[in-house]
């Protein structure tokens, strides 16, 4: 059960169960058990904690109910683990399966130091101990002399341990270090007696004078690290090796170091922030920290104080780094986790081996691919088309494709459209379905998340499944930021990168044009939003539509109708078919028409080949003719290619009819002017067309009009009407009562 996952019990050594609650403490135990490991495994660790009940784990074990909806899993463990300092081996460094909630890469760790290997720094105390020289120090350190300070001396007994009062405010730093220089020694003058078992406490940040809450802080200047479950020694040495920017350090009297971190937050929002990352690196770092000590009102302990058997006291000030920026900034440039130049010598006669090709003349194994493409140019059916050419290792759009396994992540369609989609395209293109087994389909219409929170996910699926692509569509829908900036499409393109290095396979994805004409526009800026974009992929893919002209349309109408005719031949009378059609018959509708009339004598064959003939016409006629042009990063351009898109499938022109079909920016002048003049002279039929409608619906208040009535409303002749229905073709006069209504409303008389 546990193969290929993360050993926990190694995990636990890096979680002190002292430090957790109660629930923490069970949510390890549940997760040890539903990963399957034994109670005396939980019983073990928990032995580390002076809150150990003998037997309590055993009998705590058999109430774990195991899966349930929601079962705790090893995730648990894993992600307390890494809050105390565990990090993870990168995916490169052995090969195996990702961890539950493992992040990817390491740029984000943030670990600056192993603290298995720390060496310790021992404190010392001071040779010659002066409370009032000690405390006049802190205060000088953290205060101006006009902020006010809170303190407490006063203390309450609960369960054998003492507890700190609210204290006091009333007075400021100034006022303090003069009452101290004053006092001949006797710090209980100044801040009232206090109890040498309990000592004393101090707030760290100032404060307005009225209260000691948070409200009442009035500088979000100071933070408190502690943590009081490691070797003294070792919590000075890793403070010291953060650089951690402290304003004063000061030792508890007990178990744990103080140190007063300058945040220099410039609001209680910041402040929380600042402290939250403070607190992270720390525990990425090994400082096991006291995670209740938040708060910029908290008590640290005062310097100077007797507590039992030990003195409070300063052990250094100033130390680290100078301020929050600089420290920082030094803490993100120091995790950069970026690869060592290299020297070209070294690889010029041994260069390394090039990724595999994965589509011949377009793109490697490993890299990106983008497709661009407006709206009904069918790119969802393409990289499906793609999808069963790489699992079947056949061509797709003329280019050869290496067999291999492939991931379609499907964001759009419901589960079962996807599924239904993928079984046309393979009739489509006619293929036999031989590789089912190298296409895996992941189904995430309505359950999609931003492209970083995906990828993680992704690959932790991934992982060992070999695939040699990963195709996405469309990324529309796991967008994160405006696609217009260029930094935030930077970071959402970055995903890409992180899923090619941790599987070591392609992802192709495909995004929509921006609005407007694109026939002026090169390959590379037709894509919508920011140029990243366009130049993030090592293949760029786009989609322009050909205007197909009515002569186009006409040709492809009648050699579908021919190819129809054809297959009938074939069928019905291939003996006549052999003797009497020519090559040159083949290509005519006029002379297969009349070789289908001659041979073909039932008149129930002769209505099937009719409806096909139809069917094949009005397919035709909602073809699309489509150019492909590229932009490549590493291999040469290629000539563009124009296929057909003839739902559900592309199919490349191999009669170059497509060829001649130019784009707007190829147009001579002449002939944009010709084009503009048709396309005025479509949007003028239109809108006459519409003015025309809208008179037959209301000249006589919604009532089927005469053509008369119509005429009148318009202000032209009746013979002019005649001529606008015929022109028209929606309308026609009902012959029985000689008023004008929507042809399919009406049953034409069959001579």
């Amino acid at each position: 059960m546990m193969d290929n996952k993360l050993d926990l019990i190694a995990l636990l050594d890096y979680i002190n169960p002292s430090m957790l609650d109660y629930t923490e403490w069970v949510n390890v135990g549940m997760a040890l058990k539903e990963e399957g490991y034994t109670a005396a495994d939980w019983d073990e660790w928990s032995r580390n904690d002076n809150r150990y009940q003998q037997g309590e784990c055993f009998k705590k074990w058999t109430t774990f109910q195991g899966s349930g909806g929601s079962p705790v899993t090893g995730a648990t463990i894993t992600q307390l683990a890494k809050e105390n300092g565990w990090t993870p081996k990168r995916y490169n460094e052995e090969s195996r399966e990702l961890g539950w909630e493992e992040e990817i890469g390491g740029n984000d760790d943030l670990v600056i130091i192993d603290k298995n290997w720390v060496e310790g720094k021992e404190i010392k105390e001071p040779t010659h101990f002066n409370p009032v020289r000690e405390l006049t120090k802190y205060l000088e350190v953290l205060f101006e002399s006009t902020e006010n300070v809170g303190y407490v001396t006063e203390t309450w007994e609960k369960d054998g341990k003492y507890l700190p009062t609210k204290g006091a405010s009333d007075r400021t730093a100034g006022q303090l270090i003069q009452e101290l220089n004053q006092c001949d020694g006797d710090m209980g003058n100044v801040f009232g007696d206090y109890n040498p078992q309990a000592g004393a406490w101090i707030r760290f940040n100032p404060l307005d004078g009225k209260g000691v809450k948070n409200e009442n802080v009035t500088d979000f200047r100071y933070a408190l690290v502690e943590s009081d479950t490691m070797d003294l020694a070792k919590q000075n040495a890793i403070i010291r090796e953060l650089e951690l920017p402290v304003a004063c350090l000061v030792y508890s009297g007990k178990k744990s170091i103080h140190a007063i971190v300058r945040v220099d937050a410039a609001d209680y929002g910041e402040y929380r922030k600042r402290v939250d990352y403070l607190y992270n690196i720390c525990k990425k770092n090994g400082l096991n920290i006291d995670s209740q000590n938040r708060n910029p009102s908290r008590l640290s302990r005062m310097p100077g104080i007797i507590r039992g058997d030990k003195k409070q006291f300063i052990i250094d000030t100033n130390i680290g780094k100078e301020n929050w920026e600089e420290w920082h900034e030094w803490i993100e440039g120091i995790n950069d986790d970026l690869p060592e130049t290299e020297s070209l010598t070294e690889f010029w006669n041994d260069m390394p081996e090039l990724a595999p090709v994965l589509i011949d003349g377009l793109l490697r194994q490993g890299h990106k691919m983008l497709m661009a493409g407006p709206s009904k140019a069918g790119k969802s059916f393409a990289l499906i088309e793609l999808c069963i050419a790489l699992a079947e290792g056949r061509k797709w759009l003329g280019w050869n494709c290496k067999k291999g396994k492939v991931l379609y992540v499907n964001l759009e369609l419901d589960r079962a459209s996807c599924l239904h989609r993928f079984k046309d395209v393979y009739g489509g293109l006619g293929w036999e379905p031989d590789n089912l087994n190298n296409i895996d389909i992941w189904n995430l219409r309505g359950k999609t998340v931003p492209m970083d929170k995906l990828a993680p996910k992704l690959i932790r699926r991934a992982t060992k499944k070999n695939y040699s692509a990963v195709i996405i569509d469309p990324i529309y829908k796991v967008l994160t930021g405006d696609e217009n900036s260029a930094d935030q499409m930077a970071h959402f393109t970055n995903q890409f990168d992180k899923i090619c290095t941790e599987l070591g396979s392609s992802v192709i994805y495909c995004h929509h044009h921006s609005k407007g004409g694109q026939g002026n526009k090169k390959s590379m800026d037709r894509a919508s939003g920011s140029g990243v974009f366009a130049r993030d992929p090592d293949a760029l893919i786009d989609l322009v539509e050909l205007e197909i002209s009515d002569t186009i349309q006409a040709h492809q109408e009648s050699k579908s109708i021919c190819q129809v005719y054809e297959l009938a031949l074939k069928k019905y009378a291939p003996d006549y078919f052999k003797e009497y059609v020519s090559q040159d018959d083949l290509m005519s509708e006029f002379q297969m028409n009349q070789h289908i009339t001659t041979a073909i004598k039932s008149k129930h064959d002769m209505e099937v080949v009719a409806i096909a003939a139809n069917k094949a016409k009005q397919q035709a006629k909602i073809k699309t003719g489509w150019r492909v042009e590229g932009t490549l990063r590493e291999f040469p351009k290629f000539e563009p290619v124009n296929m057909w898109f003839n739902y559900p499938v592309h199919s490349v022109d191999t009669t170059g009819i497509l060829s001649d079909i130019k784009l707007d920016e190829q147009l001579p002048p002449w002939e944009k002017g010709k084009k503009a003049r048709k396309e005025n002279a479509k949007k003028e039929k239109k809108s006459k067309n519409q003015a025309f409608e809208y008179a037959i619906n209301n000249c006589d208040a919604g009532n089927p009009p005469t053509k008369e009535e119509v005429a009148s409303y318009l202000g032209v002749t009746a013979k002019t009407i005649e001529r606008r229905l015929k022109d028209h073709g929606g309308f026609v006069i009902d012959k029985n009562n000689g008023r004008i209504v929507k042809k399919d409303e009406i049953k034409e008389e069959i001579d």
